[in-house]
């Protein structure tokens, strides 16, 4: 009796450890919920999307860059194929030459020419004979000369093109990481963005962090503020903001350069391309494209460039506006020049 009763109490003992853990674990649990991270404000998520545009934009810049240097490889690596493919050909016509000759001789071999002086009847006929023979020989050795040579061309320039190549190689690996790494920051940002209602998205996404509210009502504002005719130092820069001021409403998309929808330094590009200026591709080199403006004398053409890294860029339209392409999900479109972190103004050559 005693001993069922032993046994009885130390299962009830292991029963109520058992209850006690799995109360201890549920109380966790609960508690776990209980001080959960509440989901981020409005206010947060747009602080935080408006940091990985800018994060993504400083990659774009980055990838725009490395895309000029592998596009300016490609072009290079075509024309050392096409420079083989010439120096190939004028090889195989000279070898095709020298064969042939090479050929002519084994066909019509010729005796010691001692023996040929002796046995010749007219002697005289043979010595013009023998020195026309030295005379073709001597224009083998420079054929055989010159075919070497052209060995030596063909290869260098497919050793130049092997070499084309594998940069053309690593900068292709080199534009998979950065778009990696874009869209990465872009999926994230969208992913922040569906954790709000539609109201409170739209009012993120108007207010992107790159110029302050957009959309229609204010580039209409703007366009008020910038109108009349363009007082700009030439035709060119006119030119320049006349496109631009076309290219509002335009989407962004990272790596663009238009005409249907752009980037921020695909913009002013192409705007200062179509006044006949070729800008580089990115910020960066864009911002070394002409002569230093101070803020104070900025006139529509210059291009105006944002934040320490110089990751953004726009052009100035006159009235305190800029036009430029803000970050993905906006559109082209004005924003007060002193809406962004201003650090440089260039006016293109």
């Amino acid at each position: 009796m005693n001993a069922r009763v032993a046994s009885h109490s130390r299962t009830t003992a292991r029963t109520a450890g058992a209850i006690m853990l799995i109360g201890a674990a549920t109380a966790t649990a609960l508690g776990g919920f209980a001080h959960a991270d509440p989901p981020p404000t409005p206010a947060e998520v747009r602080a935080r999307v408006d940091r990985l545009h800018h994060e993504a934009e400083q990659t774009v810049e980055e990838y725009n860059g490395v895309k000029e240097e592998a596009d300016r490889t490609e072009r290079a690596l075509d024309d050392l194929r096409d420079e083989a493919a010439r120096k190939t050909a004028r090889l195989n016509d000279a070898r095709n030459a020298l064969g042939s000759f090479a050929t002519a001789q084994y066909r019509n071999g010729t005796a010691d020419p001692t023996v040929q002086l002796a046995l010749s009847a007219e002697p005289e006929d043979y010595l013009r004979s023998a020195a026309l023979l030295e005379r073709v020989g001597n224009r083998q050795a420079t054929a055989l000369e010159g075919v070497g040579r052209q060995l030596r061309e063909v290869e260098q320039v497919r050793a130049e093109a092997r070499d084309r190549l594998a940069e053309l190689k690593d900068a292709r690996a080199e534009l998979k990481r950065h778009k990696g790494a874009i869209e990465d920051k872009l999926t994230e940002a969208r992913g922040l963005l569906d954790t709000l209602t539609a109201e409170q998205r739209d009012a993120v996404l108007g207010a992107d962090g790159h110029g302050g509210a957009g959309g229609s009502a204010g580039d209409r504002a703007a366009r008020g503020a910038a109108r009349g005719p363009v007082q700009a130092p030439n035709a060119r820069a006119a030119r320049a903001v006349s496109y631009a001021q076309g290219a509002v409403g335009s989407p962004y998309v990272w790596g663009a350069v238009g005409p249907a929808a752009f980037d921020c330094s695909g913009l002013t590009q192409a705007a200062w391309g179509a006044a006949g200026v070729s800008l580089p591709r990115t910020t960066y080199t864009q911002a070394a494209a002409g002569s230093t403006v101070p803020r104070s004398a900025l006139a529509p053409g210059d291009l105006v460039f944002y934040y320490s890294g110089l990751s953004h860029v726009g052009i100035y339209a006159g009235g305190g506006q800029i036009i430029h392409a803000p970050r993905p999900g906006a559109t082209v479109r004005y924003a007060p020049v002193d809406s962004m972190p201003f650090v440089t103004a260039v006016r293109p050559a």
